[in-house]
């Protein structure tokens, strides 16, 4: 079967590790790389024998070559390639969030529908096969109807000063458990209210703590911390209940998957969303990657996640954000 020939747009941190599970997925062909970095693009384009290298997106895009592209820039650069790459007739997987505004993710669903390619929004966690188990619980209605959520997603200070300067982490990191609350529920979120609390003094705070009420009467709380202290022997601390009127759901995935103990301490490595498995990247990226490699070969518009669905994540966590600024709730 011929392979499907993706490039990736933007070489950051998690830019490499998309080209690292791309590599891994045997009906994708990893053919151009495009940052505007010059040095950057040299590096990874040996790093992954790629020959066709661009500091300009446009340029890449004109190239007859490629079939899909994977758009890795910062949130706030995310609206003009993907529109040039659904307008070029290339199929699209654009990381979350989908945009930085409202009115820059209906411009990309109203693109996307006029488009000959497919677009798919790179919401992670829902090929996290425990959040995926736990879809499974709720639709064939094992816990009645849902009352209340609870979500946990922090990770350690060394992560983040970086990230902090561009994005915050109601958005950078509770659009995951927004978006899985959304999908659990299938309700709407009608009002948000948050707190954020700075500890370093950089761009943005370094903790957001939200509430949100959804219009079937269920209520949510998210803890998103980004500081938590240096020596925390694992990357994430993660969670979430859903609790029901005839039952509850809690899923975990975080310390100890797997404890390590050295001359340096004790940590606990991911074994979930690109993990190294037997020398290549695996877990739940690589799932989602594949996913959408299926759905270009086959034609198949990508349905476990829609753009209008990662769309309303983005209304919500920017709703808090806003009720994090004001001191007032947020109404929807």
């Amino acid at each position: 079967m011929k392979k499907v020939r993706i490039a990736v747009i933007g070489l950051g941190w998690f830019g490499e590790i998309h080209c690292d599970a791309i590599s891994a997925i045997p009906s994708f062909e990893l053919v151009a790389l495009c940052t505007r970095t010059q040095s950057r693009l040299e590096e990874l384009g040996k790093k992954y024998s790629v020959s066709n290298l661009y500091t300009d997106y446009n340029e890449l895009l004109a190239n007859p070559d490629i079939d899909a592209v994977s758009v890795v820039t910062m949130w706030d650069q995310h609206t003009e390639p993907t529109l040039a790459a659904l307008d070029a007739g290339k199929h699209v997987f654009l990381e979350k969030p989908m945009a930085h505004t409202v009115a820059d993710c209906q411009l990309i669903c109203d693109a996307a529908k006029k488009a000959s390619g497919h677009l798919m929004i790179g919401h992670i966690c829902r090929f996290n096969p425990r959040y995926a188990a736990a879809k499974r619980e709720i639709e064939a209605g094992n816990i009645g109807r849902i009352l209340s959520l609870n979500s946990r997603r922090n990770i350690p200070a060394a992560w983040t000063p970086e990230i902090l300067n561009k994005i915050g982490p109601i958005v950078g990191d509770a659009i995951h458990d927004t978006d899985l609350m959304l999908w659990f529920t299938g309700a709407r979120v009608v009002s948000a209210y948050a707190q954020t609390v700075d500890l370093r003094g950089l761009k943005n705070p370094d903790i957001g703590q939200t509430m949100y009420r959804f219009d079937n009467g269920a209520s949510a709380i998210l803890e998103t911390v980004w500081c938590m202290p240096e020596k925390t022997p694992f990357d994430i601390d993660e969670r979430m209940s859903v609790i029901g009127s005839d039952g509850l759901v809690h899923i975990q995935d975080t310390f100890p998957n797997i404890g390590i103990c050295t001359k340096e301490g004790f940590r606990s490595p991911d074994t979930t969303y690109w993990p190294q498995l037997h020398g290549m990247t695996s877990g739940a990226l690589r799932e989602e990657l594949s996913y959408f490699a299926r759905c270009c070969e086959t034609g198949t518009p990508p349905t476990i996640i829609t753009p209008e669905e990662s769309m309303a994540a983005l209304e919500a966590t920017l709703a808090a954000e806003e009720s994090a600024r004001t001191g007032q709730v947020v109404y929807l």
